[in-house]
């Protein structure tokens, strides 16, 4: 069965870290992009960054030199560590993994950033 699964939300004061994972299970990460998303109440979805299957790295010009994305083939997983977390980029956190022919979704984790 294919599944995404993400973790690592929460609530964190600005200037704050978080990490979030996404663990995929029924296919195999290596042959994906795969990316982070977020959608803050009120707003359209937005794309945050990206990895591609050679481990370039993409990222919105909001959190670049901000959030660092890195996978692990071997577990399945892919990293979003985020660092000075500012109130702006609360939001659910959706991780997508994409082929030529095939896009999976996760559920989405909340990051709420708040004194």
């Amino acid at each position: 069965q294919v599944q995404l699964v993400e973790s690592g939300g929460g609530l964190v004061q600005p200037g704050g870290s978080l990490t979030l994972s996404c663990v995929v299970y029924g296919f195999t990460l290596d042959d994906y992009t795969v990316g982070w998303l977020r959608q803050a109440p009120g707003k359209q979805r937005e794309w945050v960054a990206h990895i591609s299957r050679g481990g370039s790295t993409n990222y919105a010009a909001s959190v670049k030199g901000r959030f660092t994305l890195s996978r692990d083939n071997a577990k399945n997983t892919v990293y979003l560590q985020m660092n000075s977390l500012k109130p702006e980029d609360t939001a659910v956190y959706y991780c997508n993994a994409a082929s030529l022919s095939r896009n999976y979704w996760g559920q989405g984790t909340q990051v709420t950033v708040s004194s």
